[in-house]
């Protein structure tokens, strides 16, 4: 994949450990970051909107995609296969806009491998008991279903050490805050800096005389 002026970034968490909530506080927050829509299989949810939340699709059209080559990335999740559509990635980056994409361990293994530059966020829970508490208080899974999500998130959460930046959401604000640094740091960095400002230091480098 080409350099682009735009980061991708990839954000990822164990159900409940607010990463939905983060995110989207952090796209109304900056005008300059939006989120990649990803293609799934699963069941649309209540208040879901096709193409906004996810494009939804059925197991054969996303088994095609797979055989045309059309995924960054895809996983199963749950039973639930999840892919990222290459080509609009590309043109969201090429637009110099940063690009999060909300994906799990397995899909931000394989895009990392494929994007060198590639910016990775691991969102965690301040304890398994909060975690607990924040699945339960949703009032959506049975006690199976909830016991079955923990046992995940400790699976996921292993992987952490993947990835380049962990923030803990313990105080919304306070990971809030950690979110919208890590991308106004990355932004300061000498390559992007470089790109951004390439005649105003080809002034300030040039000979005098």
């Amino acid at each position: 994949m080409k350099p682009t002026p735009g980061t991708l970034y990839i954000v990822s968490a164990p159900s409940g450990a607010g990463k939905t909530s983060l995110v989207n506080a952090l796209i109304d927050a900056d005008a300059g970051i939006c989120v990649s829509v990803s293609h799934t299989t699963r069941a649309m949810r209540p208040g879901e909107v096709n193409g906004v939340n996810y494009h939804f699709v059925d197991r054969d059209t996303f088994l095609a995609m797979i055989e045309h080559g059309d995924f960054l990335e895809q996983a199963e999740v749950f039973g639930n296969l999840y892919g990222t559509s290459m080509s609009s990635l590309q043109q969201t980056l090429d637009a110099g806009q940063d690009l999060i994409l909300e994906i799990d361990w397995q899909g931000g293994e394989q895009v990392r491998k494929l994007i060198p530059g590639t910016r990775s966020i691991f969102i965690l829970p301040p304890s398994q008991e909060a975690l607990f508490q924040r699945l339960t208080n949703r009032g959506t899974d049975s006690d199976d279903i909830i016991e079955g999500r923990m046992r995940e998130a400790v699976n996921e959460m292993r992987h952490y050490v993947e990835y380049d930046y962990l923030v803990i959401n313990d105080d919304f604000a306070t990971a809030l805050s950690d979110l919208k640094a890590i991308f106004r740091a990355n932004r300061l960095s000498q390559p992007l800096q470089n790109t951004r400002h390439a005649q105003l230091l080809q002034g300030l480098l040039a000979e005098r005389g």
